[in-house]
C-alpha cells in the first residue's frame, strides 16, 4: 500500500487512554464561535486541536471467580471508551501533553485526563 496523505495516520496505534491531536492554526475558530484568545493561551498553558485518533479507553478489571475455572479464560481485555472522539475540537492542557513530530507535522499526545472540553459538530 503506499502512503499518501489520506492514510499516513492509519498505520498509528494510540494506546491506552491517549488521545492524538493535531493542533488548531491559530487563525482556526469553529463554526459556533469558540476560540481561544493567544492571551489565554500563553497564560494558562491552554492549547486546542482537533482529534485525529483515540486510544481504545481504560482496561477495565477482568473479574476473578474461583467457581468459574471449568469455564477456561477468556484473552480479550475490555476497555472502557473515552469520551474523545475523531473529529472533535479538543481545549487541553499543555502541560499534559507530550509534542511529536510525525511526517513533518506536529501533534499532540494526551492523556484524556488533560482534556478540559470537546466541542463535537454531531448533535449529542
Amino acid at each position: 500500500m503506499k502512503l499518501t496523505h489520506d492514510n499516513k495516520l492509519k498505520k498509528l496505534i494510540v494506546v491506552g487512554d491517549r488521545v492524538l491531536i493535531r493542533p488548531a492554526k491559530e487563525s482556526e475558530k469553529t463554526e459556533s464561535g469558540l476560540y481561544l484568545p493567544a492571551s489565554v493561551q500563553e497564560k494558562e498553558k491552554i492549547q486546542r486541536g482537533f482529534v485525529i485518533k483515540v486510544g481504545p479507553g481504560y482496561p477495565l478489571p477482568m473479574p476473578t471467580d474461583e467457581d468459574d475455572l471449568w469455564k477456561g479464560k477468556e484473552d480479550s481485555v475490555k476497555y472502557l471508551p473515552l469520551q474523545a472522539h475523531e473529529g472533535d475540537l479538543a481545549i487541553f492542557l499543555q502541560k499534559g501533553a507530550i509534542e511529536v513530530m510525525y511526517e513533518n507535522e506536529k501533534y499532540f499526545i494526551v492523556p484524556q485526563a488533560s482534556i478540559l472540553m470537546l466541542e463535537r459538530e454531531e448533535d449529542l
